[in-house]
């Protein structure tokens, strides 16, 4: 069984686009998970600075930590500081709570190309919110994403990851279907209710064949 999500509750952002200084009325870009190697980090930057230099407009916030191996970190923002990305990113560390439900809430695309992700919680709760996804194949639910039209699937490679992308951002109403599928889904398959339903099933069905 799946790890449950909880739709998150309406609230007001401008306090949160004034505090970490996010612009209004462009694209936003979310990766929200730990920062490590594994979520393709090799991947996401030089794609981005691709969209850029091809004269896409967007803003990516990077929302995480990694107390684990803060170098690692440390460097991810050092070269995110030294590139192209540098005046259309936001660094916001860790968050949790209302401020995680509300970045959720602002960002117009989620982005995660792992290289391996057991189940991807931080996919789903990005779908519960009506988030179009762009994941790698390498996100175990990745053919729950494909199936359900709920975002874009992309290979482990840069070419990919810059296709997608750049499909979502020129296709802001495609986007939006995607969204809407992509809460659906989270609805009927990830949600608390959902999985109680589902082990409500599993259950039944031991008992019928006894």
């Amino acid at each position: 069984m799946p790890l449950g999500v909880i739709p998150p509750q309406q609230q007001s952002h401008n306090n949160l686009l004034e505090k970490f200084k996010i612009p209004q009325n462009i694209s936003l870009l979310l990766f929200m998970s730990r920062i490590d190697p594994k979520k393709g980090f090799d991947l996401l930057i030089p794609a981005l600075e691709k969209l850029l230099s091809q004269g896409l407009k967007f803003h990516f916030i990077l929302a995480g930590t990694n107390p684990q191996d803060p170098s690692y970190e440390e460097g991810i923002q050092k070269q995110i500081q030294n590139s192209l990305l540098h005046s259309h990113t936001t660094i916001t560390g860790f968050v949790t709570g209302e401020l995680k439900s509300a970045l959720l809430q602002i960002a117009d695309l989620f982005v995660l190309p792992s290289y391996y992700e057991n189940f991807g919680i931080a996919v789903a709760e990005a779908m519960v919110a009506g988030k179009p996804v762009v994941i790698s194949d390498g996100v175990h639910i990745w053919h729950e994403i494909h199936n359900s039209k709920s975002g874009w699937v992309t290979k482990t490679e840069v070419e990919s990851l810059t296709n997608a992308l750049k499909e979502a951002l020129q296709n802001p109403e495609e986007c939006k279907n995607r969204g809407n599928n992509a809460r659906n889904y989270a609805l009927e398959n990830y949600s608390w209710d959902a999985i109680a339903r589902q082990l409500i099933q599993e259950y039944q069905k031991l008992i019928n064949k006894s």
